[in-house]
């Protein structure tokens, strides 16, 4: 499309992780495992859950929409890039491109509610026992659960509604595997400012709040656990929280380096590396770290298997 002088983009060619011929059938065939696995751990996650009745408690139904929402946001991003692993034409249209930011930026919002609602779940879990029941009712976990998903698509819709007001005149090339937000600035002939900001904002306020909310709830339930002079009880709340801690460390510690780091020193192949691991990489591991070291959803896996 010519607008004056300029030629508006409508597509844009999608890079990749790599332009060597050699590798794209390797990588092609590991992340196609890895994808492989994810859907199969997360949707077989949900699907436990769902059948069996001994894990219909809040501290489940969040686990299973974390695991919905790991399986949106893999799915948003991996079959476009498994594709242009074998093909030559990387091209995307601007629709599609748009339309898969949107879907990817839902899910990773909606996984930041959602770790802070299962911090505070077993908050309340461990340091108020008897309040449990009340405190944390399935209306109650229900409502938080919608809230999650909301605030996770509004807030994308926000940013996709301020996309739609740039021109992309300078280049259609994203030197990415999936058409990430930040390289869309980049290649905007109009003044990405206002984008930017928002962005730092949001993503600060975001992942800030949700993050401390993590902390402080993991503290209070550290300080329950040290107080606990059950063996048993100490070493199955440690079991569970430590689970909890490290898919937390991982999917916040890449988010900040993107999104909420000073100034851009950070190099491409860096961008790309943490870009990996909050698109791929976090939501093929959750279900293990959440299930593997669960003796619930191990049991409930028993039972199902033995039917």
């Amino acid at each position: 499309m010519t607008v004056g002088n300029q030629t508006l983009v409508t597509e844009f060619v999608l890079t990749g992780l790599t332009d060597h011929p050699r590798l794209q059938v390797l990588l092609f065939l590991v992340f196609f495992i890895i994808y492989l696995m994810t859907m199969v751990g997360n949707l077989g996650l949900i699907a436990l859950i769902w059948k069996d009745p001994h894990l219909h408690t809040p501290m489940y139904l969040f686990l299973g929409s974390l695991a919905f929402a790991d399986a949106c946001a893999s799915s948003s991003v991996t079959p476009k890039m498994l594709i242009n692993f074998l093909s030559k034409d990387h091209k995307t249209f601007l629709v599609e491109c748009f339309t898969q930011f949107y879907f990817f930026g839902s899910s990773a919002t909606t996984e930041c509610f959602l770790l802070s609602v299962m911090a505070y779940d077993r908050y309340v879990a461990i340091c108020n026992p008897l309040l449990y029941p009340v405190m944390m009712s399935s209306n109650l976990c229900m409502q938080c659960i919608h809230v999650s998903y909301i605030v996770g698509f509004l807030h994308s819709a926000i940013h996709v509604g301020l996309l739609v007001r740039l021109n992309f005149c300078r280049s259609n090339i994203i030197h990415y595997f999936y058409c990430e937000i930040l390289q869309l600035f980049k290649i905007s002939c109009t003044d990405p400012t206002i984008n930017v900001l928002l962005v730092l904002i949001f993503s600060a306020f975001i992942q800030g709040f949700t993050f401390i909310t993590i902390i402080i709830s993991y503290f209070c339930v550290l300080l329950a656990i040290l107080k606990t002079k059950s063996e048993k009880g100490r070493s199955k709340a440690f079991s569970t929280c430590s689970s909890h801690l490290l898919s937390v460390s991982l999917f916040y510690g890449t988010l900040f380096l993107m999104y909420v780091r000073p100034g851009s020193g950070s190099g491409e192949n860096n961008d790309k590396m943490y870009s990996l691991f909050y698109t791929i990489i976090i939501p093929f591991l959750n279900p293990f770290i959440y299930s593997l070291r669960n003796k619930e959803v191990l049991s409930a896996l028993r039972r199902k298997i033995k039917k």
